[in-house]
């Protein structure tokens, strides 16, 4: 299972590897029983580990969901500010963002199921703070409707709207996506983002017309 879990191993550290460990344990265990139908157990055999060991760690399960959740976000959010940073056009940018947006919920597919369906399961302070970090990926995906709003190439009548709209047809990839299925996640992304386009009324402008100089002879 490859799925972005937040923390990469430094070196040889004993206690961030057994970090990892319970992380991607976890997830298996919450993607497959559910948050409330997995115990602290399931998860310390999934790890290959004892109860115990799990404490030292994490002191409870909710903290797992928590830092699951959170890396999932920041990965997600980066790699839409990465998608906003290749490109200057308004159009562009949102294509390569809707692109890479749809396709980490098919690729960490697990990840962002565990991360949008087990929400409820977080202590009120860590909801707070994703919830913020859900804010944010949705301030950005309105400024660029916005934008593109400005510069003449997108017609958009609700920005808060239309971006929770084309959000949620990305998140909502997590639910029916299966791997080694007719689509891969490139292809996903690349039709989700012909798809904003069109729930944008994306209309690139025409050049300037060239006129034909009577003085150059031609």
């Amino acid at each position: 299972m490859s799925q972005d879990t937040g923390r990469a191993p430094r070196g040889n550290a004993r206690g961030e590897l057994a970090r990892v460990r319970l992380l991607e344990a976890a997830l298996e265990s919450f993607a497959r029983k559910g948050f409330h139908g997995t115990s602290t157990r399931d998860i310390a055999e999934a790890a290959g580990m004892s109860p115990a060991a799990v404490y030292v760690h994490y002191p409870t399960k909710e903290q797992l969901l928590y830092e699951l959740s959170r890396a999932g976000h920041h990965k997600v959010r980066s790699r839409m500010d990465d998608a906003v940073a290749r490109h200057t056009e308004p159009a562009d940018r949102l294509r390569e963002v809707v692109r890479e947006f749809a396709a980490w919920h098919a690729r960490s597919q697990v990840q962002a199921r565990v991360v949008q369906y087990e929400m409820a399961a977080l202590d009120p302070g860590h909801a707070a703070e994703i919830a913020a970090l859900r804010r944010d990926i949705e301030t950005l995906m309105r400024r660029l409707l916005i934008d593109g709003h400005d510069a003449g190439v997108f017609r958009v009548d609700d920005p808060p709207m239309t971006a929770l709209a084309i959000l949620s047809l990305g998140i909502d990839v997590a639910r029916w996506y299966r791997p080694g299925g007719e689509w891969s996640p490139e292809r996903i992304g690349d039709q989700y983002a012909r798809m904003a386009l069109d729930l944008v009324h994306y209309a690139p402008k025409a050049p300037p017309s060239r006129r034909r100089s009577r003085s150059s002879g031609a």
